[in-house]
This record gives structure tokens, sequence and C-alpha cells, in this order.
């Protein structure tokens, strides 16, 4: 029998009909993202009314925070519901969030993915104690962004005497994922992509709920010319196959091998970034780290860290991890932060989310928006906008070791640093430091619970969680204790004993 399931963009968004339920795969800056599909969804959209009101899952961010990615489906009428792992790389769907336009939901980005995987086994949902004590605990928020969203998409379940709980599966009619290479029988190759993340997944839960496979691809083969363990979705999965010869492994980068994995290059070391507040917070967050721990580092100051990391050559000290499924490698930052130059390892996101769950992480560098005195962090919904945790809460809630990295205060905030220390010219008019976070997104006392530890890094301070709250461990050369730390918070520390001064070398250009 011949196939020939090769079709046009245009073509292939015709099989998405009124109610469906689409998932989307795909990281920030374009990252394994089928862009050209997705502007065709929005073209038909604009030009037809059609499809209405979708309910569209997504794992990771998707978008470049300005016209693409999510942005796309970002139109009143196409989009009901969003059930996202992180929303920051689409304003445009935080402000439908916000103004009630659609039903919001969060979910931990690791669930989401172990989620498809569970629904295309058929099983009931996920059980995981992922998400205990926080705001996707349905005694707390259950994941719910705003009040237009109303259902319980996630429970509470003792199983064998253990509280976990279950992320309730629901079918997929459409998902539209991306690869490399596509033949007519559908076969696709992730060989020239930059990860893996939740392709398989993904695709395995429309297929086995009876929905449809689009896959966008760079380059058409002959069927029967991708070799069999290059082909990481089979045909028998997929229904439509989308060429796009200007897909590029990010909006920006043209095609490298380098990022793909296909080959090691040289790693290219950056001039030392100049020494300013965030540089500051990541210096002194590197010290916590121990030669031969496995390591994740979250978007954000702790990106910082990684680019210390590879600027001092100490990449082969350390088993780095990101949450796209990557290990190792020299990890790009900002708005290609998922991308890896010269990777040693790429697996599937659901079961990098798996080695993570199990405690398999030694230590952690995420950032935070909130904090206050129990040890609970915010960085999931900030000033009243949906922000989303992306892998955020899989891996702080299961390292070891977290440190976090953040500004003592932001908005206006003007610290100068000499080699003498810092000093704080005027506070920021927004605290970060607060008696209770807006939503809790990193439980202290879920992380207790389970023998783990946090330390908090700022430029002026730092802190070390313990069972009665926070520790005040050290303050920087220069800093007014009472002036521009303790006045400047919300709660009180703990101070047992004088804080020690962080180490003055810190300090120096």
């Amino acid at each position: 029998m011949t196939r020939n399931k090769f079709m046009t963009a245009d073509d292939a968004v015709k099989l998405i009909r009124d109610g469906d339920t689409v998932a989307l795969i795909g990281g920030g800056g374009g990252l394994m993202e089928a862009t050209h599909t997705f502007r065709a969804v929005s073209r038909r959209f604009l030009e037809t009314g059609a499809p209405r009101n979708l309910t569209v899952v997504h794992a990771l961010g998707i978008g470049d925070k300005k016209q693409e990615g999510m942005n796309h489906f970002a139109h009143e009428g196409l989009v009901k519901r969003v059930i996202g792992g992180h929303w920051v790389w689409s304003p445009k769907m935080q402000e439908m969030a916000r103004d009630e336009k659609i039903e919001a939901y969060v979910m931990p980005s690791g669930c989401v993915m172990q989620l498809y995987r569970e629904i295309g086994g058929g099983r009931p949902g996920l059980f995981t104690h992922v998400g205990l004590g926080t705001f996707v605990d349905p005694r707390q928020h259950g994941g719910k962004m705003n009040a237009s969203a109303k259902e319980d998409l996630v429970e509470v379940a003792t199983i064998g005497g253990k509280e976990l709980l279950w992320y309730k599966s629901f079918p997929i009619n459409v998902t539209i994922i991306r690869g490399s290479f596509g033949d007519a029988d559908g076969n696709i190759s992730l060989d020239q992509e930059a990860a893996n993340i939740d392709v398989y997944a993904a695709a395995l839960a429309a297929h086995n709920s009876g929905g449809i496979v689009i896959a966008q691809v760079r380059t058409a083969v002959d069927t029967n010319s991708l070799p069999a363990r290059s082909v990481r979705v089979p045909g028998a999965i997929v229904d439509a196959v989308v060429v796009d010869p200007d897909q590029r492994p990010s909006y920006d980068l043209p095609y490298d091998p380098t990022l793909s994995g296909e080959r090691r290059g040289p790693i290219a070391l950056s001039p030392p970034e100049a020494l300013n507040v965030r540089s500051l917070i990541a210096r002194r967050a590197h010290r916590e780290l121990r030669d031969g721990t496995v390591i994740n580092f979250g978007v954000g100051i702790g990106e910082g860290v990684a680019k210390l990391v590879a600027d001092r050559n100490e990449v082969d000290r350390y088993y780095q991890t990101i949450e796209h499924g990557t290990y190792g490698g020299s990890l790009l930052v900002g708005l290609l932060f998922g991308f890896a130059r010269s990777p040693s390892a790429m697996i599937d996101g659901p079961s990098q989310f798996d080695f993570y769950a199990g405690g398999g992480l030694d230590m952690a560098f995420l950032g935070f928006g909130e904090l206050d005195a129990v040890g609970d962090v915010n960085v999931s919904k900030l000033g009243g906008l949906t922000v989303g945790p992306g892998g955020f809460m899989d891996i702080a809630q299961n390292a070891k070791r977290v440190v976090f990295c953040g500004t003592f205060d932001t908005k206006g905030s003007d610290v100068q640093i000499s080699a003498g220390g810092i000093k704080v010219r005027k506070a920021g008019q927004v605290r970060k430091l607060v008696n209770s976070v807006e939503q809790i997104t990193y439980s202290g006392r879920e992380a207790l619970k389970r023998g783990h530890s946090a330390v908090f890094v700022t430029e002026r301070a730092v802190f070390e969680l313990v069972e009665d709250g926070l520790v005040l461990t050290e303050v920087a050369p220069g800093i007014d204790i009472q002036n521009d730390v303790l006045d400047q918070m919300d709660f009180k520390p703990l101070i047992p004993k004088p804080p020690a001064w962080m180490d003055s070398s810190l300090f120096e250009e």
C-alpha cells in the first residue's frame, strides 16, 4: 500500500475541529516549535473563524515574548482553556488569563509531560508527590489561575498509606510536533533538533486517544531511507507531515550540529560578565558547587552560574542537566535557555523528569520571585499575572539541595558594588521577602519533611532554611544589617549568632 502523509500546513490544520484538545510541544526561543504550523492555525482562525473553543495544553513555555509560539493561539474564541507549564513566553495569553477571557490552569512541566505518557498508556492519570503543599494542591488552588477556571483537574489520593496528587487523564484530540526529517509514511527523525522534550509522549497521547498527530519537519526524505534508530516517532502514530524548508533550531539560530549533539565542538568562552548585582549573586551561588554533583540550572540568575561554569572551564567537574532532557555541554542563556552546545547526552523529557522526581538531582540553582518567613517561594503568579513554574516545581521539590538566586528587592533598587562591598543607595519599591507569598510554588515545609536543604542567595544577604524558618547566615561587606536588610523585609529572620561577611573576593571586578 502506498501512503503519502505529506500535506501543506493550511490543509493539516483543517483537521483541527471546534472544541478539540490540542497538545503543543516546544520550548522558549523556538526550541522544537512547529512555528510554520502554528501560524497556519492562527491564519485559519482569523480568516474563517475556525476552529473555536480549543483547549490547549503545553508543558514548557512556547514563544518569543512577542508574536510567536503560544501568541498564535491568543485570540478570543480560538481558545477557551489553556493548561500550561510556563506562560511568560506569551504576554498575550497572560493578558487573556488575567482578563478572564480564557480558563487558565497551570501544572508543573514534568507532570504535563508524564501525564501525556499516562494518557497514551490508557491509565487514569499521573499519581505523584510533585506539587504537594503548593498551589497545584487542590487544598490550595488546584492549579487554577483565574476565576474562570472551575473544573478540578487535580485531586488528592492516598495509595498504600501515602498521600499523592492525582493529575487526571483526559483525551488529546490533536498533537502538533516537530522533527528534522519525515517520510511519506510519517516516520519522524529528530536527528538535527536541539532536544527531544515531550515529542513522543504527546504524539502517543493523541493517537491512543483516537486523535491525530501533525508533524512539521524541515526536510522530506524517501520512504525507507531513515535509519530505524533515527526514527523517534514512528509513522504508525503520525497522520500528517508538514514540510517547512525554512525551519531553524530557534527563531534566529541557523542549523548547528553542535546544538543537535551530532558532533562536539570547542566551547566558545565569552568575556567575563561585568560585575553587577546579577553576576555577584551568581558568583556567591557558584560557591555552593561540589565536584561530582548532578546539577540543574534554572532560567534567570541560575543561568549566570552555568555561564561561570563554562567560562571557568569547569564543565567536566559536574554533571549538568536541564529539564528538556539534555546533559552536559555549554548551556545557552536568555531567550535560548534550553539549548546546549556539545551536550553529552539527550533523553526524552518525561524520562528526565522521572530522574528528577526520583531524587536524582544533588543540587539545583533556581530563581525566586517572592520568599516568606517559612521558606515558601513563589515564582508562578506575580503581580496578578500567570507565570507558571515550568520545570521549577519538579526540580525544586526533589533536589537534595536548592540554591535560590535572586535580588533582595526589585523595581527601582539602586545598589553600588565596589571592591569593598556594596552600598544600597535606594531600596526597591517592591519587596521580595514578604510575610506570606502570593502563591506557593516551593514549600519549605515539604522540603524539610523530605530531608532536603535550601539556601537563598541575594546580593546583600544569604539565608538558610531550617525547621523554625530562615536563618540570616551572611551579609555583604558594606551593608548596614538593620537598614539595608532587616528594615527591608516583612518578617524578621532568625539570627542565632552574628552573620558572617560574604567573601570580599566576590566583589572584585
